[in-house]
């Protein structure tokens, strides 16, 4: 005889089946998603700065200009910003430039260095970099290191996973919370630098001290540089010793880099100032995230799972099988209010992941509170270290080649270098 009551049970049995199957792997799928990778290699743990077996010559040290970061983008979905604001991006884009530039300062192979507010046109090595990512627990910085040849020493992207513990040792100047990524930064750099021979360090030092001259007096200095097909800058020539347009030149620098040596000296306060505030906040943001994230994962698993036991629930009720339908009455019972429970507890749990992210924004105002920019005074001007500090460098710039043009006689023009295109752009590495 045909079993009607089994044909009628199995498609539903099959349902089940598959409801709860394809509700496992999801949940597996969510867990998965939580360990996925932050963008960039990952640079080593306990990785020690390379610095030189005995002390250089100054005819071996570069000087280097270490630009303001580009703070890069949030993302445009609140969700994903978790409490990340424009504010905080703007103040880590003058943070890690200057710890960079104490990390590079500490390896002993360059001569001055300098955080410079834009790009410096007489730079001997510029270093520019811009924030891919950063959230107090991950760090992701696209970093492009140059030469005053035009020659690109190489751009890469570095990214750095802290672990919990290494908020507690950070020290300002010398241990920051992603200190192996400043110390991959400063050893790639110092081993390009390596890679160099005397009179390609020499080469630098000239052509930087050209374009800056050649930024003040275009006329004056358009003969001695020239661009070679693949790009880079050539000496053509170079001025005669003790040459009253060159001395004049080299004057104003000294000028130029007095005012660069004061900004410095408010960008070191500044970093001072910021490096308790930014320290307590990346290290509680750090633990916000890590709950949020177990939280947000356990709310999901919670209500996948509570939905998978209401979807049971209901296939057994609808068997189709009186006395399989009366006798399981009890499980489906169970089934239902354990499901509802889930489904509800998985909301309260996302509620709770709704206060920690509350909290994560409010670390983020108080941070930004604190981290207000400074106001500094040169020769009778002031210039506020903001957004606008770029506008205020390029107008001393001008003001700059105003003097020199009183002193010459000659007319001010662009700051602009024969055949030279500043590799200001960074591109993610694909």
């Amino acid at each position: 005889m045909r079993d009607d009551t089994a044909t009628q049970t199995l498609p539903v049995k099959k349902l089940f089946e598959f409801t709860f199957f394809n509700l496992l792997l999801a949940v597996m799928l969510v867990m998965a998603s939580s360990c996925a990778t932050i963008p960039g290699t990952q640079v080593g743990d306990q990785v020690a700065p390379i610095v030189p077996a005995n002390e250089l010559s100054d005819a071996e040290l570069l000087n280097v200009s270490v630009q303001v970061f580009d703070p890069g983008q949030l993302p445009e979905d609140p969700d994903k910003k978790n409490g990340l604001s424009a504010e905080i991006r703007e103040a880590e884009s003058r943070f890690a430039p200057i710890h960079l530039k104490h990390t590079l300062q500490r390896t002993g192979y360059w001569g001055v260095l300098r955080v410079v507010p834009d790009n410096d046109i007489g730079s001997e090595v510029l270093v520019q970099g811009k924030i891919e990512h950063s959230d107090g627990e991950n760090a992701v910085l696209h970093i492009m290191v140059s030469d005053a040849r035009n020659v690109v020493w190489f751009q890469h992207t570095y990214a750095e996973t802290a672990r919990p513990e290494e908020h507690n040792s950070v020290e300002p100047e010398k241990q920051d919370v992603f200190q192996d990524l400043f110390n991959s930064i400063a050893n790639d750099i110092a081993i390009y630098r390596n890679s160099l021979s005397p009179s390609e360090i020499a080469e630098i030092r000239q052509v930087a001290a050209l374009k800056y001259a050649y930024s003040m007096a275009p006329d004056a200095f358009a003969s001695y540089l020239t661009k070679t097909p693949e790009g880079r800058l050539a000496i053509q020539r170079l001025p005669a010793e003790n040459d009253p347009m060159f001395d004049r030149v080299e004057a104003v620098k000294v000028r130029d880099d007095l005012l660069v040596d004061t900004i410095n000296d408010y960008y070191d306060i500044y970093y001072q100032d910021l490096w308790e505030p930014y320290s307590s906040w990346r290290r509680y943001r750090h633990e916000e995230v890590a709950t949020l994230r177990k939280l947000e994962r356990e709310a999901l698993t919670k209500q996948l799972l509570g939905i998978t036991a209401i979807v049971g629930a209901i296939a057994l009720g609808a068997s189709g099988d009186y006395e399989t339908a009366v006798r399981t009455r009890p499980l489906q019972d169970i089934l239902i209010a354990g499901g509802a429970y889930s489904v509800y507890s998985g909301y309260q749990t996302r509620q709770e992941s709704k206060i920690n992210k509350d909290a994560i924004e409010e670390l983020g105002a108080s941070f930004s509170s604190e981290a207000e920019p400074l106001t500094i005074e040169v020769e009778g001007k002031t210039i506020r270290l903001t957004g606008s500090a770029e506008q205020q460098y390029a107008k001393w710039r001008s003001m700059l080649k105003q003097i020199y043009a009183q002193e010459t006689g000659l007319i001010p023009q662009s700051d602009s270098v024969p055949g030279f295109q500043s590799p200001a752009s960074l591109e993610t590495e694909p």
